[in-house]
């Protein structure tokens, strides 16, 4: 069963530009790790970032939960390492796991 890995991000305004342009990079690094199979960036609009901060979400779907405990495992701390050695406490994450139950086009009719 494929897992969505969610990141929520909140970062000072003064750096969101630049925190936008490292993060790209950074979500290609981490799908070329094994068992990731895409990512998408948003832009979190509702709720709205606390005054003078931009807030960001990147979902990263993974082919399965073995997939994602390796990546904790073996990469996450590097990875994380990498934001907080360039921006430092100048934003914070926040995580998620999410397990896919079905797909929109396999939920009753009706809904």
């Amino acid at each position: 069963m494929s897992v969505v890995y969610e990141v929520t991000l909140e970062i000072e305004a003064a750096i969101a530009a630049d925190y936008r342009a490292w993060l790209h990079a950074h979500v290609d690094r981490i799908l070329a790790l094994p068992g990731f199979t895409a990512a998408r960036i948003f832009e979190v609009l509702e709720p709205a970032p606390p005054s003078g901060t931009a807030a960001l979400c990147v979902q990263y779907a993974l082919r399965d939960r073995a997939a994602l405990d390796a990546y904790l495992r073996d990469h996450a701390a590097r990875m994380r390492a990498e934001g907080i050695a360039r921006f430092g406490n100048r934003f914070r994450a926040s995580r998620r796991i999410l397990a896919q139950l079905s797909r929109a086009s396999d939920a009753p009719s009706g809904t």
